[in-house]
């Protein structure tokens, strides 16, 4: 009898929990954009920690990727760091834009062109 995978990939399989791999996950992952930003500014984890007033052994925590980080926590990150580890898009139910200014006597004929070409754009 051939078994497949070994026991502990059987036991995540039957009884792991979804919310906390996907958990694991995105801490891992921010935890490797900070190395990456660390390494690029050629910080160590001190430096960070100097950076952002905190303890070296409380960094060190963080950089583990399996603490829970705070959204204030993150958020200082980025600002030393200078760079976005996660990325939200805000919702935008209006959005202007600026098409040029129109003079005082020539509003009215403005208004009556777009209004033209907004309503045969509608024909087509």
């Amino acid at each position: 009898m051939k078994s497949e995978g070994n026991m502990i990939t059987n036991w995540l399989d039957q009884y792991g929990d979804p919310e906390i791999e996907r958990f694991v996950e995105k801490n891992l992952a921010i935890t490797e954009k900070i190395r990456f930003a660390l390494e690029q500014k050629g910080w160590k984890a001190l430096d960070l920690a100097k950076a952002l007033d905190k303890s070296p052994s409380e960094v060190s925590k963080w950089l583990t990727g399996m603490h829970n980080l705070t959204l204030k926590s993150i958020t200082k990150l980025e600002t030393v760091l200078g760079l976005d580890l996660i990325s939200v898009e805000p919702i935008k139910e209006i959005q202007y834009v600026y098409l040029g200014t129109i003079k005082g006597g020539e509003l009215e004929q403005s208004i009556s062109d777009y209004e033209d070409s907004t309503y045969e754009r509608e024909a087509i």
